[in-house]
This record gives structure tokens, C-alpha cells and sequence, in this order.
């Protein structure tokens, strides 16, 4: 089965049980580093952090359901983990969660002789970023995007 595919097919499989205990699936990917291959799941919950418990209470879930499917013909790690601090943003949910947040964006070719912006999320709409930087509002088209990250501030 196809990389991408063992992604969309894990996501239906933990739904439910997610949703259950009101935890949210931030992404799921299936990668392979060096000989090895990952499952890894990054999970999340609304209003606080991930715990230990919960992961572990995912993987348990999960390993069983994958193994009673057989879905992976390969020896493979399941990981299961929060998102962190720094999390990426990737879909249309995400931004709308984090509008009014710092974030970093790299950009795959420089504007101004930057590869990097760290401004405030103000919107993404049709594909377009909008953000703060530096008291100017910019618009990015995502195709101009590489990755957008939640920025850590302290």
C-alpha cells in the first residue's frame, strides 16, 4: 500500500477513538528515514496540553487496529506524539485556530532578501496568507510557502 495512502487509512481507523476523548489528529504521516519506516500520529486536544497517558492510549488503540488489519506489509515504528509548540500548520483548521498567533513562515525563494517572515497569522483564504509583519500587512500565495510554523515566543 501506497505511503500517502497508509496515512488517510490510519486517520480513518483512530476518528472515532479520537474524537471520543475529545483529542483531535494533527497529522499523520507514514515516512521512511534511512532504512526504517514511521507511522507517526500527532495528536491534540483544544484547550490543553498532551499527555503522556494519552499518547500511550493512542498507540495501544492503534497498534491493536493496524495489527488486526494488517495494513502495512513491512516492519515499520508507530510514534505517537503532540504536535509541540512549533507546529507546523498545514491545513485550513489550523490557521483558522491559530489567527492572532506569531508565526514563522519559509519561503521557498527570498522577498526583500528574506527566506524567512515572523509575523501574525491574520488570515489564509483561497490560498492566500495573510499576515502582520513588522506594522505592514503582507499576503502570501501558499505556492510561494514551504512551511509555516507556529513561532515560539517566551
Amino acid at each position: 500500500m501506497a505511503k500517502k495512502k497508509i496515512a488517510e487509512v490510519t486517520e480513518e481507523i483512530i476518528k472515532d477513538f479520537l474524537d471520543e476523548r475529545g483529542l483531535s489528529l494533527w497529522a499523520c504521516e507514514f515516512v521512511k528515514e534511512g532504512p526504517d519506516y514511521f507511522l507517526r500520529l500527532y495528536i491534540d486536544k483544544e484547550e490543553a496540553y498532551i499527555g503522556t497517558q494519552e499518547c500511550e492510549e493512542v498507540s495501544r488503540f492503534l497498534s491493536d487496529k493496524l495489527d488486526e488489519q494488517d495494513l502495512i506489509e513491512r516492519e515499520y515504528y508507530l510514534e505517537v506524539s503532540s504536535p509541540g509548540m512549533d507546529r507546523e500548520l498545514t491545513k485550513q483548521e489550523h490557521f483558522d485556530r491559530y489567527v492572532g498567533s506569531e508565526i514563522e513562515i519559509k519561503l521557498y525563494k527570498a522577498i526583500d532578501n528574506k527566506k524567512q517572515l515572523v509575523g501574525t497569522l491574520v488570515s489564509l483564504n483561497d490560498g492566500i496568507v495573510k499576515i502582520i509583519v513588522d506594522g505592514k500587512d503582507m499576503e502570501l500565495s501558499r505556492d510561494q510557502i514551504a512551511k509555516v510554523n507556529l513561532a515560539v515566543v517566551f
